[in-house]
């Protein structure tokens, strides 16, 4: 891969958008941003140099495309010509092979991908780097060899929590130089974006790291299907199988008093409560607040009128093998950290880029069209 240095002027369609560590948000902005520029009527491909999973295309070529690029081509309505091929699919197993063989060369593949871009003619290539900065290192393909390789601009998406989330952007901007373009700041508590937007971003302005958007933290977008839940605790499902798409956005435990468990229920919205299988007064009480699905740890079985309840009000209702503790842990584990594969999150995810980044600046630097 080539290493021409990272001040060089960006001459690349592509624009890569990357992050400092896994699930900060990539995938929303990949999503918010190109459906902007597909408005305006920019022709737009994308696709992930190393990608997390992926099934192998239909196409008489074989071609390797990640599981969220396919998703997001489908909710963009892209062609299979716009969705772009990985150069390789990241496993257990090839990383050691390729540990062990100290091989760390992308091979041909980048050389296929750098080819591709060069013949793609008018608009852009969105390309999403792996979950952080030292991610696809055992590839060759992580974000700064990518950057370099294509000389091709970055936007980082990072998740803020104060000040000294800054300084893995200063960490970035040290390797990436000039072709670090903009940073879109991620995750705030809604009232603290106006103060951030105000005071910091031109702050990481003066220390040349430009903000092209302050994002608030998304219960929606970091929720998880009900699904997803039975395959992470191996549930058994007990009813309601075909209402396993429902989004959790919250956790409740049910491990208080019947009253003060209704009271706190009232509050909450979109829940998983995990209880005691034994706990049928608490039990009835979820399946009358907002709750998602009732997952029911330890021995004992439901009674069958909490069974017929929830089936009455489509609850579905779980039973696992773990303790309440574990159970807790591993839900909380999953939330902030599942893929971008639910429409409702797309058009969520929409309408947060659409609200609160301003591209335009981008769409001067790779001298695309700007609306009139």
């Amino acid at each position: 891969m080539g290493h021409d240095s990272a001040s060089t002027q960006a001459r690349s369609s592509a624009l890569l958008i990357g992050s400092c560590e896994p699930f900060s948000g990539k995938s929303a902005v990949v999503l918010g941003l190109a459906r902007q520029w597909l408005q305006r009527g920019v022709p737009v491909r994308i696709g992930k140099p190393l990608a997390d999973s992926a099934e192998l295309s239909e196409s008489s070529t074989g071609a390797l495309i990640d599981d969220d690029v396919r998703f997001v081509g489908q909710i963009l309505g892209l062609s299979d010509e716009q969705l772009v091929p990985s150069v390789h699919l990241q496993g257990a197993d090839v990383a050691r092979e390729r540990l062990l063989a100290g091989n760390l060369d992308p091979g041909a593949g980048f050389a296929a991908l750098q080819q591709q871009l060069d013949q793609s003619g008018d608009g852009i290539t969105l390309l999403e780097g792996a979950g952080g900065l030292s991610d696809g290192l055992l590839y060759g393909l992580s974000l700064v060899q990518v950057a370099r390789g294509l000389q091709a601009p970055v936007v980082l998406v990072h998740s803020w929590s104060g000040c000294h989330s800054a300084e893995s952007l200063l960490a970035a901007r040290e390797q990436l130089g000039d072709l670090l373009c903009g940073v879109v700041l991620n995750g705030l508590p809604p009232d603290q974006v106006p103060l951030v937007r105000a005071e910091v971003a031109p702050a990481l302005e003066r220390l040349g790291v430009p903000v092209l958007g302050v994002m608030p933290r998304s219960p929606l977008l970091r929720s998880v299907t009900v699904e997803e839940l039975v395959r992470r605790l191996d549930a058994q499902v007990l009813c309601c199988r075909d209402r396993l798409d429902l989004l959790v956005e919250t956790l409740s435990i049910g491990a208080m008093n019947v009253n003060s468990a209704m009271e706190f229920f009232r509050r909450r919205r979109n829940m998983a409560v995990v209880t005691g299988a034994d706990r049928t007064d608490i039990q009835l009480a979820a399946l009358e607040a907002s709750t998602q699905c009732l997952i029911l740890t330890g021995a004992g079985e439901p009674l069958p009128q909490l069974i017929s309840r929830a089936e009455e009000l489509e609850v579905p209702l779980l039973k696992v093998e773990h303790d309440t503790l574990t159970t807790v842990e591993v839900i909380e584990s999953a939330f902030g950290h599942v893929r971008l594969h639910e429409s409702v999150k797309a058009t969520y995810a929409f309408r947060l880029v659409e609200e609160h980044c301003d591209f335009e600046p981008l769409l001067t630097r790779l001298r695309l069209p700007t609306p009139a």
